[in-house]
């Protein structure tokens, strides 16, 4: 029952970190229109401060861990990719643009016959 009821905390507080994450980045875009008549980097500045803020507190909550989690395996996967040489990416694109040429002139061809059969048949 105590396990129950630390997550249900747990869950309530993870929710109250992403409300207060998603109000800050909606305060700090608000603070960016205010402020119109300061200068345009400070503004800048200020929104990526204030959403950098955000992000970390967003990050603490369970879900941010599991998206941490998660983004860290995909960056591992991604280092264990083989990726094509240029010689290979240049093959494959000439092969796909020839097949996109044949394709669009057969597709133009089916057109063409289908456009002089209705127009035959409407008179």
């Amino acid at each position: 029952m105590a396990t129950i009821s630390a997550q249900t905390q747990n869950s309530f507080m993870d929710t109250i970190k992403l409300v207060f994450a998603l109000l800050l980045v909606i305060a700090g875009m608000a603070g960016f229109y205010y402020y119109q008549e300061q200068s345009l980097l400070y503004r800048v500045l200020g929104l990526l401060a204030v959403i950098g803020v955000a992000i970390a507190i967003a990050l603490s909550s369970f879900k941010g861990k599991q998206l941490l989690n998660f983004m860290s395996g995909a960056r591992g996967e991604v280092r264990k990719m083989v990726w094509p040489s240029r010689a290979e990416t240049i093959q494959t694109t000439l092969v796909v643009m020839v097949m996109v040429g044949i394709l669009a002139v057969f597709l133009l061809i089916i057109d063409s016959i289908l456009h002089w059969a209705i127009a035959s048949f409407l008179g």
